[in-house]
């Protein structure tokens, strides 16, 4: 099990878990630190040793080379002068040998025991160092304010508000110091994974991890020291923290400091024995249920910050004293204490504009084509940074309907780097993270399986478990980002960076903390699975054991989108339509034929803000909507529900329609509109026993339509019928526009 990450919140509670999880990083760095010595120690010597190795051997290869044997005669034969070379040359192999490992031991001491020396001087050296400062510091601040807390409230105002302000500066520096600790104990533990063995393992990935953590954390603290008040971690359900306790013994009145934790619901005080100069319990917990809490008048008591408890299950009265007039105020707005109750959480950021509506598809897929086409091979891509004025500018004029059209990304006054800067913003802003917070954790677990393969399997299925729009908008980004990578070798941009640049914003945490910060690694690792299989992730459902069949998969979201009609902010870009069919005949025998041409048909139907629409085929009555499509990727035409359909087609769908056609725009239209997610309501109109009884009225149009026959009307979003009348064909209004009359689709047309 590894080491509890040290949350810098945790500073300013100082709690008695908190110390101990620090003493526990303690006890691994000394344990770090003996470890090193002792391998410094047979570093040492195992050099030492290789070198009297080497003197052995060359010694003994000087003897072989020396020996000569003495032959009978006056002539050496073939063999024995073969004999005689061979010694020699075996000598001369275990020379050329000990000059290779003469070298590597001239090295050994710079690869291995320099980088060990300077590891413990350096770093572990330098957190003992802070250890016996931050030591030094909680028994100042822990002197100061028992000193503080034992001024009589009868001095003089003046006297007291100084005390007030020197223990407040005393308690500031000990935050500091208290968070400088631990930023460098936190730092130690993941320098040692890489610092020292890194001259002989070359793991470079485990640095550029460790470097983008460290910054991260070395902000989260900044922040903390800057704005502490921002960060402390006020619970709706708990309050915690030290206060000192009034126990009378023998006529003797005795302040003892305690750590007390309070939880609302059940209303239970929990306190407990503990003194942090000494960092460790001193006695066993005590618990009693909240009776009563009020505050000590000044005058009653000697004590200042003081308040009374009383208890359920604890006889007599308990009198508490805070640490300060803002800590009294805490404890007795937890406790519902007869004190002035203030708010001090403070109020959720408003949302930005940012939603997961048609708006927010369609500005992405735009910028998504325009990085595609422009500046798919720019190195650095999504990593080098746009100007932030210009891209706060694009997004405002993208995200706003009145201004939407005029933006033209093909121009180069929009730069690549802030277009990509835009896309990040977006989803950086947008309400919640884009794979959610409720399954954040799930993801960072799948990522942390042992087995690759089952880490896919367990991504799939939580991809498949977040809302139809944050699915839908994933897949769009993760295509695109397969895109990018494929083209490294020009934009350097392999997976494993794009993972560093997306996984933070895909999977951003609730809250920020330093393990969530630790967790970051594991976030990258998602979004890599994400971007290398999104094809298999997105294309095919989750078998049964890990998830839902794809009809189930679809009925459930129909069922959930049926259940509730959705504004027009909150329709997504693909829309599934249910066909109605008007002939009773076949219901029966059209049930499932209908169910599974619903969930195989998905429609992606926007309308284009410039009312740009693509040509139409002259099968069956069905006003095409201009669509957008990136990469040539093929645009599924919208299947009209049957009501909508030409009568002599009704029930059936055109072939055309069902086979989706690619487009590749040139300029891509920008659509900002689309037709309705669920099928509208049957009403009279759409019944075959009766026409619909509809006099002339006028009528705003929802969205375009392309007419493909001349008996009906072209129009786009937001034109105004002089007047509109029912018609004798079923889902099919008649309207009069400029003059000239002709049918409308009913559903795409708002009466005034």
């Amino acid at each position: 099990m590894g080491l509890p990450a040290l949350e810098f919140s945790d500073c300013y509670l100082d709690s008695p878990q908190f110390r101990e999880r620090l003493k526990s990083h303690e006890l691994e760095l000394d344990k770090t630190n003996k470890f090193i010595k002792e391998l410094i120690k047979d570093g040492k010597a195992l050099i030492q040793a290789l070198k009297s190795l080497s003197t052995a051997k060359r010694k003994f290869a000087d003897s072989l080379n020396e020996f000569k044997f003495q032959c009978i005669g006056d002539a050496e034969t073939d063999d024995e002068i073969c004999i005689a070379k061979s010694l020699q040359e075996f000598a001369a192999v275990l020379q050329n040998l000990e000059d290779e490992r003469t070298r590597m031991i001239e090295n050994a001491s710079d690869v291995l025991i320099m980088p060990l020396e300077r590891f413990r001087k350096e770093q572990i050296s330098a957190a003992k160092e802070a250890r016996k400062k931050y030591d030094k510091e909680t028994e100042k601040y822990c002197a100061v304010l028992e000193k503080h807390l034992s001024l009589s409230a009868k001095k003089k105002e003046s006297h007291l508000h100084e005390a007030d302000n020197q223990v407040d500066t005393v308690r500031q520096h000990f935050y500091a110091v208290s968070l400088e600790y631990v930023f460098k104990v936190q730092e130690v533990q993941e320098r040692k994974m890489f610092d020292f063995v890194e001259p002989l393992l070359a793991i470079q990935n485990t640095r550029n991890r460790f470097e983008s953590t460290r910054s991260e954390v070395e902000i989260l603290m900044r922040k903390m020291k800057e704005n502490p008040h921002e960060h402390k971690s006020v619970s709706q359900h708990t309050m915690e923290g030290y206060l000192y306790v009034q126990e009378k013994r023998s006529f003797v009145s005795n302040w003892v400091k305690y750590y007390c934790t309070y939880h609302r619901e059940p209303k239970r005080m929990t306190i407990v024995l503990f003194d942090p100069k000494s960092g460790g319990k001193t006695g066993d917990e005590e618990s009693f249920t909240l009776k009563s809490c009020t505050r000590r008048k000044t005058d009653s008591i000697e004590k200042r910050f003081c308040f009374d408890v009383e208890a359920v299950d604890r006889p007599g009265v308990i009198t508490m004293q805070a640490l300060s007039e803002e800590d009294r105020r805490l404890w007795m707005e937890a406790m519902d204490g007869r004190e002035p109750v203030y708010n001090l959480n403070r109020d959720n950021q408003a949302e930005g504009l940012a939603q997961l509506d048609v708006i927010g598809f369609n500005v992405m897929k735009k910028f998504i084509y325009a990085v595609d086409t422009r500046g798919i091979d720019d190195q650095g891509l999504y990593r080098i940074v746009g100007v932030n004025s210009r891209v706060q500018k694009l997004l405002g004029l993208a995200m706003d309907p009145k201004t939407c059209a005029d933006v033209e990304l093909e121009n180069h006054e929009w730069e690549i780097k802030t277009i990509t800067s835009a896309i990040k913003h977006y989803l950086r802003v947008l309400p919640g993270p884009l794979m959610t917070y409720q399954y954040q954790r799930s993801f960072i677990k799948a990522a942390k399986l042992d087995n690759q393969e089952a880490r896919v399997t367990e991504i799939h299925a939580l991809v498949h478990r977040l809302p139809e729009k944050n699915r839908q908008m994933l897949e769009l980004l993760m295509k695109h980002l397969s895109n990018v990578a494929s083209h490294h070798q020009q934009n350097l941009m392999t997976i494993a960076n794009l993972g560093v640049v997306f996984g933070p914003t895909l999977l951003r945490p609730q809250e920020e903390t330093v393990a969530a910060i630790m967790d970051i690694k594991f976030q990258n690792i998602v979004v890599e699975i994400l971007i290398e299989h999104h094809e298999k992730i997105f294309r095919d459902v989750p078998t049964p054991a890990s998830g839902p069949t794809n009809m189930q998969l679809n009925l459930s979201r129909r069922r959930s989108t049926e259940s509730k009609a959705p504004s027009c902010s909150e329709r997504p870009l693909t829309l599934f339509h249910t066909p109605t069919h008007s002939v009773k005949g076949e219901k029966k025998n059209s049930i499932a034929n209908a169910t599974v041409a619903e969930l195989q048909q998905p429609i992606s139907s926007t309308v284009n803000c410039n009312s740009s629409s693509s040509s139409s085929s002259s099968q069956g009555r069905t006003p095409r909507h201009s669509l957008t499509s990136n990469e040539g990727e093929q645009d599924a035409r919208q299947i009209r529900p049957s009501s909508l359909l030409n009568p002599k087609s009704r029930g059936s769908i055109p072939t055309s329609a069902m086979s989706p056609s690619p487009t590749s725009p040139r300029s891509p239209s920008w659509p900002m509109f689309s037709a309705p997610s669920s099928p509208q309501p049957p009403s009279s109109a759409s019944s075959d026993s009766s026409p619909v009884s509809i006099t002339g009225r006028k009528a705003r149009a929802l969205y375009a339509c392309k007419a493909e026959h001349n008996s009906e009307l072209s129009f786009i979003a937001g034109t105004i019928f002089d007047k509109v009348h029912g018609s004798r064909e079923p889902g099919w209004l008649e309207g009069t526009l400029d003059g000239r009359t002709g049918l409308i689709p009913e559903n795409y047309v708002e009466f005034l």
